[in-house]
């Protein structure tokens, strides 16, 4: 007999040429389901005369604990990706000076989207406005925040987004079809004092990518996908250490 311990590890390999395989980070949990319907057959007696299996599903849900952009991108939504990221700032310190009352925030070069103001002094939020700002309100463009001259010397938070064209990636999520999904491959492995059991899963649908974060907490994605046979026929492999 053969046995596991702990959560194991998993890969999704996108059905592409020369795929990237995407490990999913510090799994926390891993769950493959084979379900099957069974339809009985009765006569006047109050048991079965016969019983078939009917349709069989395989559904898997994985909880992960480090954020993989190929696993929401190749196995998830299938979008566009581009290199460079979207930032964002919360709270930036300024101070609004005099003539012409304006304040321009660090990464104003590559600003692209407000998230709005406060007074540093009370946390109340000021009123976004086109032009010619009174008391309380301010306009923006292109990272240059202007406002009251009536507020001048007050400390202001300002919130905002940027990009970097330097690191990371952003995908773009469109609008598709119905029906597109991408397939992937998905390999799972159960390891425990040298033996390993192995399931691989020939032909894989993600149905559901959650991200819910916590206080006190880190945040742990959750991946869930239904399995169906590939072209062959074939819905996959197990493989164990032990023999009969």
């Amino acid at each position: 007999m053969q046995l596991q311990f702990g959560s194991g590890s998993v890969w999704g390999i996108n059905s592409i040429t020369n795929p990237s395989p995407r490990r999913f980070g510090v799994t926390q949990d891993i769950s493959l389901d084979f379900s099957a319907s069974v339809k009985t057959l009765f006569g006047q007696n109050n048991l079965p005369f016969a019983a078939a299996k009917a349709a069989l599903s395989t559904k898997g849900k994985i909880t992960f604990g480090q954020f993989n952009g190929g696993i929401i991108n190749e196995l998830f939504f299938g979008s566009t990706s581009a290199s460079g990221q979207s930032v964002v700032i919360d709270s930036e310190s300024g101070t609004i000076p005099t003539t012409p009352y304006q304040v321009t925030v660090a990464n104003s070069a590559t600003w692209t989207t407000d998230l709005g103001v406060t007074y540093t002094a009370t946390g109340l939020p000021l009123i976004r406005v086109a032009s010619a700002p009174a008391t309380g309100q301010y306009s923006v463009a292109a990272g240059v925040y202007t406002f009251a001259a009536a507020d001048t010397t007050l400390g202001v938070k300002i919130s905002y987004v940027y990009t970097i064209a330097g690191s990371g990636q952003t995908y773009t999520i469109a609008q598709q079809a119905m029906g597109v999904a991408n397939t992937f491959k998905t390999v799972v492995t159960m390891p425990y004092n040298g033996q390993k059991a192995t399931f691989t899963l020939n032909a894989c649908v993600s149905a559901k990518l959650s991200f819910a974060t916590k206080l006190e907490d880190f945040t742990k994605p959750s991946f869930e996908f239904e399995a169906f046979a590939d072209a062959s026929g074939t819905l996959g492999t197990i493989s164990v250490a032990e023999t009969f």
